[in-house]
C-alpha cells in the first residue's frame, strides 16, 4: 500500500510548508501538555490542604517513569516506521508499529501490576508518611494501578500516527485528553463538585487518558486500509531486525529521560539547602522555562518523520533543507524568548507569587536559565535528528554528555564558586559546549551525505 498524500508530503510538498504542517500541531500539543501537567497541582492547590498537595507531589516520580516506556517504544518505533517508509518497506512499518504497540501495552501492565502488588513499600520509597499515605495511595490507584496502560498507550500511539505524517491527528488525540482532564479536574477535586481531592485528580487523569486512547483506536478503525499504523496481533513478532532497530533508538531516548529526571533532582536538592523561598522561586522559573523547552522539543519531534523518510529514501538535499529551515525558525524564536525572559524576569516571576524574596530569587534564576535556551534548542534538534536517522549511539552519548559529564558536575562547581545563584548557570555552561559538539557532529554527517550524493 502506498498513500499518495503521505508520499506528497514527504517527497514533493515545499519544505517550509511540510515542516510547518508537521511541527505546528506538535508544538501546540506540547504546550497543551505543559498546561495539563500543571492542572492537577493547580486545582489540588486550591484546596489549601497540604496533605492533598503532598499526595500529587509524592506520586510524580512514578508518573515520570511512564516516559521511559513512552520514549523506548514511542520514539523507537516511530523512527523505525518513518525510515522504513522512506525505503518503501511497508512490511517493516507494520511489524514495527505492532511491536511498539504491544510492548508498550505490556510495559504499562507491568508497571500497573508491580505498583499495585508492592504499594506499601513503594509509598515508603516515595516518602509518604502516616498523614500522606492514604491520599497518595488513592491518587496512585487511579493514575497507575488503573491508569498506567492508557497513559502510556495514548502517547506511544501519537508517536506512531505522527511517524506517517499525520501530525494533526496525533496532536488532536493528545490534546483531547489534556483538555478533558482540565475540565474534569475541578469537578472531581473541588468541594463544590465531587470533593474527591487528590483521588479526584487521579480519576480525571485516568478518564482523560482513556478518551485519548479511544480517539486513536477510532482513528485507526476509520482509516483502516489507508494507514501504515498496524496493531494487528498477526504482525507482532520478535524479529531481531525490528527489535534491534527500535531499541537502538528507543533505549537511548529512555535513558535520556531518566537522566533529565536525575539532573532535576540534583538541582532541587542543592536549592533546598537555601530554604523554602529559594525552592519556590526555582520551581516557578522551571515552569516558565518549560514553555520554550516544550516548543523546542515539539519542533524536534515534529520534523523527525520528514528527516527519517528522506534520509532512508536518499533525498539528502531535502533532508538538509528541512534541518536548516527548522534551525533558523527555532533559533530565531528562542533568541526572542531569551531577550523577553531576561528583561522581564521580575514581572514574569511576580505573576506566580507576590513575595519580594521569591521574586528576587526568581529574577536572578530566570536570567541565568534563559541564557541556555538557544543552545538547548540546538541540542534538542540535533538529538531529534540523530533519533530520526537511527543514530541511537550518538543520541545516547549526547544524553550522557549533557547531564552526567557536563551539567551535574557544573552544578557542584558553580554552587561552590557562586553559592545558590551559580546553579542557574549550570545548564548554560553545559549547553554551550554541547551545542558546539552538536554542530561539529552534524557538520560531519552532512559531509558524509554530500560524498554519498556525489
Amino acid at each position: 500500500m502506498e498513500d499518495t498524500k503521505k508520499v506528497e508530503l514527504f517527497e514533493k510538498t515545499p519544505v517550509p510548508r511540510a515542516v510547518m504542517t508537521l511541527v505546528i500541531p506538535t508544538v501546540l500539543s506540547s504546550l497543551v501538555m505543559v498546561i495539563y501537567n500543571l492542572a492537577d497541582t493547580y486545582f489540588v492547590g486550591m484546596l489549601n490542604d497540604p496533605i492533598q498537595n503532598a499526595a500529587v507531589t509524592l506520586a510524580s516520580p512514578v508518573l515520570l517513569a511512564f516516559n521511559a516506556v513512552n520514549n523506548l517504544f514511542g520514539v523507537g518505533s516511530s523512527s523505525m516506521m518513518s525510515r522504513a517508509l522512506g525505503r518503501k518497506d511497508y512490511d517493516t512499518v507494520y511489524k514495527s508499529s505492532a511491536f511498539g504497540f504491544y510492548c508498550s501495552l505490556a510495559g504499562g501492565l507491568l508497571i500497573s501490576i508491580l505498583c499495585t502488588l508492592f504499594r506499601s513499600p513503594l509509598l515508603g520509597i516515595l516518602g509518604a508518611g502516616a498523614d500522606t499515605t492514604a491520599a497518595t495511595a488513592d491518587y496512585l490507584r487511579w493514575t497507575v494501578s488503573f491508569g498506567a496502560v492508557p497513559a502510556i498507550l495514548n502517547v506511544v500511539m501519537a508517536y506512531m500516527v505522527r511517524s506517517e505524517g499525520a501530525s494533526l491527528h496525533a496532536s488532536i488525540g493528545t490534546m483531547s485528553g489534556c483538555i478533558l482532564n482540565m475540565i474534569l479536574d475541578p469537578i472531581f477535586i473541588m468541594p463544590w463538585g465531587l470533593g474527591m481531592g487528590a483521588a479526584g485528580a487521579g480519576l480525571a487523569t485516568f478518564l482523560s487518558n482513556c478518551v485519548a486512547c479511544a480517539y486513536f483506536f477510532v482513528l485507526l478503525f476509520c482509516k483502516r486500509g489507508r494507514t501504515y499504523v498496524c496493531i494487528s496481533p498477526s504482525k507482532f513478532s520478535f524479529s531481531k531486525p525490528i527489535i534491534v532497530g527500535i531499541c537502538a533508538v528507543g533505549i537511548p531516548a529512555a535513558i535520556q529521560n531518566l537522566l533529565n529526571v536525575t539532573g532535576m533532582t540534583v538541582l532541587n536538592n542543592f536549592t533546598s539547602s537555601y530554604g523554602s523561598d529559594a525552592v519556590a522561586a526555582m520551581g516557578i522559573v522551571q515552569k516558565l522555562n518549560m514553555v520554550p523547552l516544550q516548543i523546542a522539543l515539539g519542533a524536534g519531534q515534529g520534523i523527525m518523520p520528514l528527516v527519517s523518510y528522506n534520509y532512508s529514501s536518499g533525498d539528502y538535499r531535502r533532508m538538509k533543507h528541512t534541518i536548516s529551515f527548522t534551525f533558523k525558525i527555532a533559533l530565531s524564536f528562542m533568541a526572542v524568548v531569551t531577550v523577553v525572559y531576561f528583561i522581564g524576569a521580575d514581572g514574569l516571576t511576580a505573576m506566580f507569587m507576590k513575595n519580594e524574596a521569591i521574586i528576587g530569587y526568581g529574577t536572578k534564576f530566570l536570567r541565568g536559565l534563559c541564557l541556555a535556551l538557544p543552545f538547548l534548542c540546538v541540542d534538542f534538534l540535533a538529538v531529534g535528528i540523530f533519533q530520526a536517522c537511527g543514530f541511537g549511539k550518538l543520541s545516547l552519548i549526547f544524553a550522557i554528555l549533557r547531564k552526567v559529564v557536563l551539567e551535574i558536575p557544573a552544578l557542584f562547581v558553580l554552587n561552590y564558586l557562586f553559592p545558590l545563584y551559580g546553579l542557574a548557570y549550570a545548564q548554560f555552561t553545559a549547553e554551550v559546549m554541547l551545542a558546539a559538539a552538536s554542530v561539529f557532529v552534524l557538520a560531519g554527517i552532512f559531509r558524509k551525505l554530500n560524498r554519498s550524493e556525489s
